[in-house]
């Protein structure tokens, strides 16, 4: 009897059991909720959003940015825009062959984009931009027949459009545009339905949709006709060459001695602005900012030439213009676009000339000619901070970067917040910004971009390689609002930070930009190799409290940027020695 009731109570414990097992296989997450898990385990930052996550789920249903089909509880939509998320695309996404939907643009993601999205045949959209992912784009993008809508853009990617892109026959709408892309844009398919917006800020992409045309010279096929044309006549090309090499030789030393004669008897002859300060021309002096009569800076405009430019940039060339009393300015000479120039040129210029602070170079007046215009500024002894960073052997110690960076910040907040109109800066880079004797700084060339026009000025700058200091939101839209001039102060403030511009060689060999390259180091706790490692007396408090104030303002979302007042006062608070605010002291 007792063997028998042991026997029982084995049964019962083995049924147990069983139901304990079978229990928890049922509750076992299903494989796109492993699948999730994985690709959260690659994401070491973010807001906080995928903590909610949980393993122990039966399925991602619940989960926040996943959406699942209501009967098979199968993942069909991930949506996580702007929340941060720092980190790899894990390859396990490509495990959600149902997804429909992956909107992970306005992140912090960097390294490749995953081949094993190709496995996605149901997806319809795919939203990727303004991340830090580098490397090319994965040929298998191709293999997602039902793809609708392609979005790349403001990345680092580089390598060429690979041509199965071609044959995604429901493609509306492509965007790879602010990327590093070289190459003939496929010439077949649906991409050739998109024009150059879609294109836009990258150097060497070519192809019809942008009206570039390629130099395709292909190799020739062996055994082809060609080919054996081209080998019948090697013997007369090495001849031709070597006559072209003799004929370069002599070219070359024709030049050299013309030089030599030219420096030696030609020096009174170069070209100067005498051509643009012709009877017709006139001088439009500020308040009285110019103690000279026109006459005698006419006269002076007269005499410069090549030997007096200082400078150059997107707007024209800067010459320097000394007086006779000693005294010194800069001369910028912008060229006329058109008829309606001059009176919408005029009109803005008053409005320029009349915008006055001690952390704005002080424009004096301009010299109005048939051809240019001759915008006469204060001269600043120390040129530009991109010159003191990136060019001279001298080194800006940790006090002197901060009183730079905050002289920028104050310049700028007066534009946004104390004039009236408001002016929206629009190129906030390190060659805009200039420093006199003691290192203060002086924000210039505020209102050129819009003077010169929207649509110019935007592709220009991102022709000119600055796209570096962009937001994405303007590199999309091409509309600039205070906060795009915020983001493009945190970059300056990375820039002076790290002594290195924000489209480095070290940032692009690893994938990023100077802006990715901060997000990386601070998801791996290493912040402090951001620093310039000539920079001395470096304050770790203030250091902390910067790259805090840099992080807030180069924020994916404009929303979570601060305003260029409230930087004042946070630098002012947290990161200067505190003292009262000459924020709205306009000098």
């Amino acid at each position: 009897m007792d063997s028998f009731s042991l026997k029982i109570q084995e049964l019962l414990f083995l049924i147990v059991l069983l139901l304990c097992i079978s229990s928890r296989v049922m509750l076992a997450l299903s494989p796109d909720g492993q699948a999730l898990v994985n690709f959260r385990t690659s994401i070491p930052g973010s807001d906080g959003v995928l903590e909610q996550w949980r393993p122990e789920d039966s399925d991602p249903c619940g989960w926040k940015g996943v959406q699942c089909d209501p009967k098979s509880k199968r993942v069909t939509s991930l949506s996580l825009p702007y929340h941060r998320l720092s980190g790899s695309i894990s390859p396990d996404i490509g495990k959600l062959d149902q997804l429909q939907f992956l909107f992970l643009h306005d992140n912090n993601f960097y390294g490749t984009i995953p081949p094993a999205l190709g496995n996605c045949t149901k997806l319809k959209s795919l939203f990727l931009q303004g991340n830090y992912l580098s490397g090319s784009i994965p040929d298998e993008l191709g293999n997602l027949p039902e793809l609708e809508h392609l979005d790349l853009s403001s990345n680092s990617l580089s390598g060429s459009i690979p041509p199965s892109l071609g044959k995604l026959n429901n493609l509306g709408s492509f965007n790879v545009s602010t990327n590093f892309l070289v190459g003939q844009i496929p010439s077949d398919g649906r991409i050739t339905n998109f024009g150059n917006d879609s294109f836009l800020g990258n150097r060497n992409l070519c192809g019809k949709q942008i009206s570039q045309n390629c130099n395709t010279g292909g190799p020739s096929v062996p055994g082809s006709p060609v080919s054996a044309q081209n080998q019948s006549k090697n013997g007369r090309l090495l001849i031709s060459a070597s006559a072209t090499v003799g004929a370069l030789l002599l070219v070359a030393l024709m030049c050299f001695w013309g030089c030599f004669l030219y420096k030696r008897l030609g020096k009174n002859e170069r070209k100067s602005l005498g051509f643009d300060v012709c009877p017709g021309a006139s001088i439009v002096m500020f308040h009285g900012d110019l103690p000279y009569s026109s006459k005698d800076i006419i006269k002076k405009l007269e005499t410069l030439d090549e030997e007096h430019i200082i400078g150059s940039g997107g707007f024209g060339t800067v010459y320097k213009l000394a007086m006779e009393d000693g005294n010194v300015f800069a001369l910028k000479r912008i060229i006329k676009i058109n008829e309606g120039f001059d009176r919408f040129f005029e009109r803005e210029l008053e409005i320029l000339g009349s915008i006055k602070h001690r952390y704005l170079v002080n424009l004096r007046g301009y010299c109005n000619s048939p051809t240019s215009k001759l915008l006469i500024y204060d001269f600043l002894s120390g040129g530009s901070l991109d010159e003191v960073l990136h060019e001279r052997s001298e080194q800006l110690d940790w006090g002197a970067r901060l009183t730079v960076i905050m002289g920028a910040a104050k310049g700028l907040a007066y534009l946004h917040h104390d004039c009236s109109p408001r002016v929206i800066h629009r190129d906030i880079k390190s060659s805009n910004i200039l420093l006199d004797g003691n290192f203060e700084a002086r924000v210039s060339d505020f209102g050129l971009a819009k003077l010169l026009g929207d649509e110019e000025s935007h592709i220009t700058t991102i022709v000119a390689g600055t796209f570096g200091y962009l937001a994405p939101e303007y590199m999309q839209s091409g509309r600039a609002t205070e906060k795009t001039d915020v983001y493009s102060f945190g970059v300056l403030v990375l820039e002076i930070i790290s002594g290195k511009r924000p489209t480095d060689a070290s940032y692009i060999e690893k994938g990023f930009n100077i802006v990715g390259w901060l997000n990386y180091l601070a998801s791996e706790n290493r912040r402090m190799e951001i620093v310039d490692p000539l920079c001395e007396r470096v304050q770790t408090e203030s250091l902390d409290s910067l790259l805090s104030v840099a992080t807030q303002c180069v924020a994916s979302s404009p929303d979570e940027r601060p305003t260029m007042h409230r930087v004042v006062q946070i630098l002012e608070s947290e990161v200067m020695t505190p003292c009262p605010s000459d924020f709205y002291d306009s000098d």
